[in-house]
């Protein structure tokens, strides 16, 4: 098998074309860490373009040099593949990064090492909310929910689906991290009107009062 090396060369950024049905989307949260990164540690990634200047992959890096004024990026030009492998490899190059997966203890020591240090753990891409998860004191599951009510619900059929609110995109970025999961436009969140606390009704168990349901609906998404 012939392995295709390709050309490093420095691009123009205003001569890159993004590719208009790139599938990989990028929050506002996500490039303003790009551009953190890029002036932390330079620009460590080179972005792929085909031989029409085409971009292969690297949209949120070349929009990250755009917000740095950045007049030229370190490039590589592949040439020698199909429309079909390359079609493939913009997805290959987000999909595969994806699929890897977290030693938490070894990850938990190098951030604390570097916590130490008083390094700005933002930099590494994770956000408060995840370093808080990671970081957090184990608990034991079975005592956590010891006294907990037991709610009487005859349809026992399991949720289709699940709508959840963040209060901000880093939460949005931090719950997508979580789950593995992209946030899409199949998948996008809507953002509701702040409206005042008590306009909802909480859940709570209702043992002692037959007129009211066991499980109490809230009256509004949030």
């Amino acid at each position: 098998m012939d392995i295709i090396f390709p050309t490093n060369f420095l691009a123009q950024v205003a001569e890159i074309i993004p590719y208009p049905r790139n599938a990989r989307e990028h929050s506002e949260t996500q490039i303003s860490q790009i551009v953190a990164s890029i002036r932390e540690f330079g620009f460590t990634n080179p972005i792929l373009v085909d031989a029409s200047n085409v971009l292969i992959a690297g949209h949120g890096r070349l929009v990250a040099a755009q917000h740095l004024g950045m007049r030229q990026v370190p490039a590589i030009r592949l040439t020698g593949l199909t429309d079909a492998q390359i079609a493939a490899l913009r997805i290959a190059d987000n999909k595969l990064a994806l699929n890897a997966t977290w030693d938490d203890e070894l990850l938990r020591t190098e951030l604390s090492d570097l916590r130490a240090v008083d390094f700005d753990l933002g930099l590494t891409g994770f956000g408060e909310m995840e370093l808080g998860q990671l970081f957090a004191p184990e608990t034991d599951v079975d005592s956590e929910w010891q006294g907990m009510p037991e709610f009487q619900q005859a349809d026992k059929t399991a949720w289709q689906s699940v709508t959840i609110h963040f209060a901000n995109q880093e939460a949005v970025d931090a719950f997508a991290a979580l789950i593995g999961q992209t946030i899409t436009r199949k998948t996008r969140f809507t953002w509701f009107p702040q409206v005042k606390e008590d306009a909802y009704i909480d859940k709570r168990y209702a043992a002692d009062d037959a007129k009211v349901s066991d499980l109490h609906s809230l009256k509004g998404a949030f």
